[in-house]
């Protein structure tokens, strides 16, 4: 069973920085997709960005392009957003997820298999 944690949440003020980081248990992460999704209150889970098995290969959402940027360091089992000009409609839930199916980078939730419980940013203005 794959776990994933994710960390990096907190509350910050709109224009603000912040990183998030998801540790996955299994070694054979690195040759699997990861993405971070997001879902804010009342809203559906949104696709935000992912990342193919090399890290060659990045896909996010129009509305974060520019400011996030996902990554990830194989050999510790971690994945990354970095996430830049931070708004308040960025405020959600984010959730880290891998797939058992590809290696290939995304958006579709369908596409992966494991999600973590998730890490509240709160983006205040």
């Amino acid at each position: 069973q794959v776990e994933l944690v994710e960390s990096g949440g907190r509350l910050v003020q709109a224009g603000d920085s912040l990183r998030l980081s998801c540790a996955a248990s299994e070694p054979s992460f690195s040759a699997y997709a990861m993405a971070w999704f997001r879902q804010a209150p009342g809203k559906e889970r949104e696709f935000v960005a992912s990342i193919s098995w090399s890290g060659d290969d990045t896909k996010y959402v129009d509305s974060v392009k520019g400011r996030f940027t996902i990554s990830r360091d194989n050999a510790k089992n971690m994945v990354y957003l970095q996430m830049t000009s931070l708004r308040p409609e960025d405020t959600a839930v984010y959730y880290c997820s891998q797939s058992r199916q590809s290696g290939s980078a995304n958006y579709r939730w369908s596409h992966y298999d494991y999600w973590g419980q998730g890490t509240q940013v709160t983006v205040s203005s």
